[in-house]
């Protein structure tokens, strides 16, 4: 036992003395090294190996950019990180900055775990800007494909377009669920978009999809594809005129909990942008105390006509890149290097200054304009009920 111990104290000791002489070459604070050297211990209690894990994460930033392969010790212990971090979102991060390839297969399983966590959705573009096949193979697992395809969604790459397309024409699952996050997913870059809006063109898209084709491509930012989808789908079950002046809707009477599940529901859409008491997407403005902030006319305004008023910090933008690539979303952090954009759907993607090309701010809201009219009034009614009870956020 004593000889066992001996071993293990000396493999530590030349474990911290490579990592200190990596530290030393590359000119980084010793905090990194002894995170990093803290990991060397595995702990019986999985809590507490978390705890390090993350504590050893926020010291490891100091190496991003470190060239690996030049380093054995450096690479093991960030392996050895990156092992403590599956299941964690923060395994998205560790990947993307040390180019951990070999961590594919955990982002994809992270993905299909927390499929609307907008590490989710980063973690997948890494996975399918190297390896697409391997994004399309996890898909025809059938207990991954609903997911996976939700995630996928998130990332707002045109190259999802190929693996969107057979789940909403041909599916071997015919399941509405599926082919409702394939169109979803598809109608988030503009090549998919022009897909979805060329398939109703030729009357190959399925009748019980059209309405969600409809909203989703009136709340595109490309102006050519949403007049055309406003011809080729209507957005409008009723005149717009038809819908009775605020004065008078206040004075109606709503049912909250019908309002609550009109909340959810996929064509009201209000749940895939805001977030109530932690449930829903993280993109819009949170709505847990709304109804002790905003009368009901103020929320009939802002569903009605939402680009009237938008919200501090959730204003739109632009961004254009020099590889041609374009952003479009609430520009959620940014620093001397680095400009973080948080995409419909909650994904956050960071860029770097140096590439950005134009920024250009929108007039317009992220809320599509004409919602409103997509819903029987009742459910109108109700949704503002619902919003208007909402008074005190709850864990």
């Amino acid at each position: 036992m004593d000889i066992t111990h001996s071993n293990l104290r000396l493999n530590s000791t030349a474990n911290a003395v490579c990592l200190t002489r990596s530290a030393l070459t590359l000119g980084l604070r010793g905090l990194a090294v002894i995170a990093l050297m803290g990991l060397a211990a595995p702990s019986a209690d999985t809590n507490d190996a978390l705890v390090k894990a993350r504590g050893a994460l926020e010291a490891v930033r100091r190496l991003k950019g470190a060239a690996l392969e030049a380093k054995p010790a450096l690479k093991n212990a960030i392996l050895r990180l990156a092992t403590q971090l599956q299941g964690q979102p923060e395994l998205v991060e560790l990947v993307r900055d040390f180019n951990l390839t070999n961590q594919y297969p955990a982002l994809l399983e992270y993905a299909v775990n927390h499929p609307v966590e907008p590490a989710a959705g980063e973690g997948l573009r890494l996975v399918l800007h190297a390896d697409p096949n391997s994004v399309r193979t996890a898909i025809e697992k059938t207990n991954q494909t609903l997911p996976l395809l939700t995630a996928l969604g998130t990332t707002a790459h045109p190259d999802t377009v190929p693996i969107f397309l057979p789940w909403l024409t041909n599916p071997p699952d015919r399941s509405i669920p599926i082919r409702r996050a394939a169109l979803r997913g598809l109608t988030r870059s503009q090549e998919g978009a022009r897909a979805v809006l060329d398939l109703a063109a030729a009357g190959r898209l399925d009748e019980d999809l059209k309405p969600l084709a409809a909203t989703e491509l009136q709340a595109v930012r490309w102006a050519t594809i949403k007049a055309e989808a406003a011809k080729v789908l209507p957005l409008l079950p009723r005149a717009a005129n038809a819908l009775p002046p605020v004065s008078e809707l206040v004075q109606r009477s709503g049912d909250a909990m019908k309002g609550a599940m009109a909340f959810r529901r996929p064509d009201a859409a209000c749940s895939t942008c805001h977030q109530v008491n932690g449930e829903g997407v993280d993109f819009g403005p949170k709505l847990s105390e709304i109804g002790a902030k905003l009368g009901k006319d103020a929320l009939y305004d802002a569903i009605i006509e939402p680009s009237s008023g938008i919200s501090f910090g959730y204003e739109a933008w632009l961004l254009s890149f020099r590889n041609g690539e374009e952003a479009f979303g609430i520009i959620a952090s940014e620093t001397e290097d680095e400009i973080a954009v948080k995409q419909s759907g909650g994904l956050i993607v960071k860029f770097k200054k140096a590439d950005l090309l134009k920024r250009e701010k929108q007039n317009q809201s992220l809320m599509p304009e004409g919602l409103a009219n997509t819903l029987p009034l009742q459910d109108l009614i109700d949704l503002v009920e619902y919003l208007s009870s909402l008074k005190k956020a709850t864990n």
